[in-house]
């Protein structure tokens, strides 16, 4: 199997799982009261992803070679992701919700970063690309990430009660 295929199977195997451990979350938390904000840019989320996954499959040559370095930091990066993961349990999900009464997680990376998935997905928006020499990917990409991005942590800090009481 090349290296393309090799990540991109991955990437597309994590995200299923990743949205199936999201689905049993969302369906528990709404279960428990939390209101959903802000679901309308939720589909333009999944275009995103599903567009740069099928742009690296279609652009990406299947015989690329990855740069070792740039492979280092996409492991890393899965294993800051499962930190977060594990750091929110049953309360992480790809959606915005606001469990009323809930304190906000202080725990694992969200004692260092108000928003650490945003900052894992934004740099792996840009790292799988790059370590297949697809840099008009990793540009696009990454700047239509932000505009929606820009819009979500807005959306999710309000629905947090972080913009009025300015908390970390």
């Amino acid at each position: 199997m090349s290296a393309p295929h090799a990540v991109l199977g991955f990437v597309l195997a994590a995200r299923l799982a990743e949205l199936a451990f999201a689905a049993r979350n969302t369906r528990r938390l709404r279960a428990m009261g939390a209101i959903e904000v802000g679901a309308g840019h939720y589909p333009l989320f999944i275009a995103l992803h599903a567009g740069w996954w099928g742009a690296l499959a279609v652009l990406v040559p299947a015989d690329a070679p990855a740069n070792p370095l740039l492979l280092g930091v996409f492991v890393a990066l899965q294993a800051a992701r499962l930190w977060v993961i594990a750091s929110l349990g049953a309360r992480w999900t790809t959606r915005v919700l606001a469990l009323p009464g809930a304190d906000l997680v202080r725990r694992g990376p969200y004692r260092y970063l108000r928003h650490p998935n945003y900052a894992i997905v934004c740099a792996e928006i840009a790292v799988v690309p790059l370590m297949f020499g697809a840099h008009g990917v990793a540009l696009v990409f990454s700047l239509l990430n932000a505009l929606l991005l820009g819009h979500r942590i807005r959306v999710e800090n309000l629905a947090l009660g972080r913009e009025k009481n300015n908390e970390q």
